[in-house]
Parts: structure tokens; sequence; C-alpha cells
């Protein structure tokens, strides 16, 4: 089955996570740094959980699930380790229109998590289709050691050179040259050896090049 990839915004959108233990607290986390707002239901918390929902840093329900629980949710995981209760989500999911995720589950997800390496505003996501989710977790190490902290900055450089070419020429395809002889630049191999300075007097003179002649 070919899956359409994307990258969803949950900021402020109620999300639920049905189950309370440490798959749980890892499927809760990655939702809040997302910004979304989380509901927990489940009749026992790990501590973890108890102490966030008690700070008011998410929602919890302290007893089984219900279908009603769904309502106004953007998505759904089910992190239990009970497979009714996974079943049970799945098919409220299905009657509700709401996504669902069960972990270790390939046939009961609407969606599937993928590994993922982030610098800043740069994601590498890898997936196996739920197929086997062990290989996306070590291409994603590997990720990690090609793509590393220097992209962050680097990305953050992209962002301001693009801001700066869209602000003051009018045509794309100058815009499109400026871009990929930034990218070309030694800005960000300078960047790795911490010599922030130096890679902005790069953007400097990119900019200035493109944006006086084009």
């Amino acid at each position: 089955m070919r899956l359409y990839s994307l990258c969803l915004k949950l900021e402020g959108r109620r999300c639920l996570v049905i189950g309370g233990g440490n798959v749980a607290k890892r499927k809760v986390a990655s939702l809040k740094e997302c910004g979304a707002d989380v509901l927990v239901v489940s009749p026992e918390l790990c501590p973890e959980l108890a102490d966030r929902a008690a700070r008011g840093e998410i929602q919890a329900l302290q007893r089984a699930f219900q279908p009603e629980d769904l309502e106004g949710a953007a998505l759904a995981i089910a992190a239990t380790d009970n497979p009714a209760v996974n079943q049970a989500v799945a098919a409220a999911g299905k009657d509700a229109g709401v996504l669902v995720n069960v972990v270790d589950v390939p046939d009961l997800c609407d969606f599937y998590v993928p590994a993922s390496v982030r610098r800043g505003d740069l994601e590498i996501a890898v997936s196996t289709t739920g197929a086997f989710p062990a290989l996306a977790k070590r291409l994603r190490i590997e990720l990690e050691g090609q793509f590393g902290p220097e992209y962050e900055a680097y990305l953050e450089l992209l962002a301001r050179f693009r801001r700066e070419l869209k602000a003051r020429i009018p045509d794309a395809a100058i815009r499109n040259r400026a871009e990929e002889a930034f990218l070309d630049s030694p800005a960000l191999s300078l960047l790795a050896q911490h010599k922030v300075h130096e890679a902005e007097q790069v953007l400097a003179e990119c900019a200035a090049r493109f944006m006086s002649d084009p």
C-alpha cells in the first residue's frame, strides 16, 4: 500500500492518547513537543504522566476508554498492551472519522509515526510503513551522524536568505539561482567549524551579488 506522506500541524489541537505506561509517556512527549493539546485516557498513569497531569501540562481521565473520548480529536494513539482496547479504539476511530495509530499493530493503524531526525526546522523522517520499525530506527541513527547540529543554524541562514530574496527580487528564476548559489557556498562547512561570523559573511556576499546585479 502506498502512503501519503505529510507533516501535520498539531499546535493547539486535541490529540488523544489511550494508555498510561512508558509507551504512552513517549507518545505524549512527542505530541507536546508539537504543541498539541493532549488528553490521556487510562485507568492507571505512570508517575511521569501523573506529574504532567498534576502540573496541568496534559489532561487525564483515569478510567477505561470510551468512544466519546474521540470527540473533537485530530488524531488518537492507542498505546496499551490490551488487544481488546486497541481494537475498540481503532473501530471507534473509524466510526468517528478520527485517524488512529495503534502502537506495534500495523493492521489497525490509519497512519504510522516515522523515526525522525530533527535539527531545528529540518526534519528527516524514515518509515518502513510499519513493516520493520527496527530498520527505521537504525537508519535514523545513521542519519543523526550524517546531519549534525550545524544544520539547525544552516537552515536558519537559508530561511533568512530566502526571505531577503523574496522581499527584494521579484523574479523567481533569479531567486532560484541565488538559492542554488548559496547552497553551493561553504556556509555549511563553516558552521560545522563553528565559524558563524564567516558563514554570515558568505550570506551577505551572496545576497549582495544577486540583489545588486541580478
